[in-house]
């Protein structure tokens, strides 16, 4: 995805996965499910490993986010935290006019 200066990505976190085809490497084969940051974190192909670099038939498949799936206990499903907390703190703040009541 190529930015011009002063604009910012339309997908920040944009990322990117390996698709080992038929006959891979080990290397390729070993970086299937993973999602790289599109750019400098992405390894470029064909792997370094690779036996057959000039035939290599590896392939890049691209993600809107590097994250795979929900994260939060409510994304999975969980009711949500409808405890309220107590107040956990001793004294107010450390500010002067925090200290007067």
């Amino acid at each position: 995805m190529l930015v011009k200066t002063g604009q910012k990505p339309k997908e920040p976190w944009h990322a990117v996965g390996i698709v080992a085809s038929p006959g891979a490497c080990a290397q390729a084969l070993a970086l299937r499910g993973l999602r790289f940051l599109a750019g400098k974190a992405a390894p470029a192909l064909p792997l370094n490993e690779c036996p057959h670099p000039g035939n290599c038939k590896c392939l890049y498949k691209h993600y809107a986010d590097r994250r795979a799936g929900p994260r939060r206990a409510q994304e999975k499903g969980a009711p949500p935290n409808s405890t309220p907390r107590t107040e956990q703190r001793k004294k107010r703040g450390r500010r002067a006019d925090d200290e007067t009541d």
